[in-house]
């Protein structure tokens, strides 16, 4: 935003600072915080401490102490966000998903060789672990989590930790599991999803779906065509016993096979040409496979009775194309409308778009810190900026551009 823009919606920022700072105890922090929203939301390159500073006219070092060494408690912040966000967002689904900081170095919190989609590539990134409120025309976060590679636990990291000011609590632990701790946190704030959709990454890990399962949250996830499963009709069976030890368990007679091959078995013509959403030009069409399956691989949870629950199979498979490009599962009802499933697999797209204006505009991977704090407080404060200018756009009388 220019200067300009920023002193017209002067009142409405400091409504809205008031209300997220207020958690805050100290009057001065709550002006900082503030400030630093201030520096977020004005047009420049960088956004980093002493870029915002100099634009805002102040000593950098205010906040830079605001970010690293004042105590202020940036969960009841997250918990403010979150309830906002929920609010204007109105949100169809909600999103986890995560997002590489290209950095250069070893000395920022989490930094390591890693894969990163952003990079699309194995680069040297912190990698943060992001759950987003979604509906089809916004987005916010709702709460952020930096990754800590393996590398970063050991004897071998404890200068690294030291300097970076990582809690003895914080330690590597898996995406997902970092997922489902935010999910648990914002459930016990009082907010929970409508349906929960992620990208294979996160949908093709059975610890993932069952931890969902476990908090009795429907989801729709995105998988790879070599995940295994059991057709719609397979029943289990109970071998008999033979009197000497544990009585066997349940199990199905036939082997799974892969979602690839259930839908190529089914073939192209089983399926439909459904619209999920309307684009800019045009209405986003494809041709869609849907099955009922029951999943195999690692560790499926039947019932007492070896019946493995069903899921519904979405398979895009366009035109021209052998095989299905894409491929999706879901614990949904099994009477929704196809074109709904459709939709709510669709959802994630919206967050790749405002993933660039908290990149580009608001400076979201520009934290130049050294503190696994201020990383924290810093994508806090970005988000912030970010659920500010959506709520802006939002409001018919005050239409803001980041």
């Amino acid at each position: 935003m220019r200067a300009g823009e920023l002193a017209a919606c002067r009142g409405r920022l400091e409504e809205f600072a008031g209300e997220v700072f207020a958690p805050l105890a100290r009057r001065d922090q709550r002006a900082k915080g503030s400030l630093y929203l201030r520096g977020l939301l004005l047009d420049g390159r960088r956004k980093s401490m002493q870029p915002m500073a100099e634009r805002l006219g102040v000593d950098h070092q205010q906040l830079q102490q605001f970010m690293t060494s004042s105590t202020w408690p940036v969960e009841q912040v997250w918990a403010r966000l979150a309830w906002r966000a929920v609010a204007a967002v109105r949100p169809q689904v909600w999103v986890v998903d995560d997002t590489g900081f290209p950095k250069d170095g070893r000395s920022s919190p989490g930094v390591a060789r890693q894969y990163s989609g952003t990079l699309g590539k194995v680069g040297n990134c912190q990698i943060g672990v992001s759950v987003h409120a979604a509906s089809d025309t916004a987005s916010c976060p709702l709460s952020w989590r930096l990754f800590l590679p393996a590398t970063w636990d050991g004897p071998d990291a404890e200068a690294r930790r030291r300097a970076c000011r990582i809690p003895d609590t914080e330690h590597h632990r898996p995406k997902w599991q970092l997922a489902l701790d935010m999910l648990g946190e914002l459930a016990a704030a009082g907010l929970r999803p409508a349906v929960l959709v992620a990208d294979a990454g996160y949908g093709a890990n059975a610890d993932f779906r069952r931890g969902l399962d476990g908090r009795g949250l429907a989801w729709t996830l995105q998988v790879k065509g070599e995940m295994t499963a059991h057709g719609e009709e397979a029943v289990p069976y109970q071998p008999d016993y033979g009197g000497l030890g544990p009585r066997p368990l349940p199990r199905y007679r036939t082997r799974p096979a892969a979602l690839r091959e259930h839908v190529l078995a089914a073939g192209r013509t089983s399926g439909r040409t459904l619209t999920w959403r309307k684009g800019s030009k045009a209405a986003m069409s494809s041709h869609f496979v849907l099955l009922r399956v029951r999943l195999a691989g690692r560790r499926p949870k039947p019932a007492a009775d070896g019946t493995i629950p069903l899921v519904w199979l979405i398979a895009q498979w366009p035109e021209g194309e052998a095989e299905p490009v894409k491929y999706w599962i879901s614990n949904l009802p099994a009477d929704l409308p196809a074109k709904d499933l459709v939709r709510l697999a669709k959802a994630r797209w919206r967050i790749e778009h405002d993933y660039r204006e908290l990149k580009t505009a608001l400076g979201l991977d520009h934290f130049e810190g050294r503190s696994f704090v201020g990383w924290h407080r810093h994508v806090t404060l970005v988000t912030a900026a970010h659920l500010f200018l959506t709520e802006q756009r939002r409001h018919p009388k005050a239409p803001a551009r980041a």
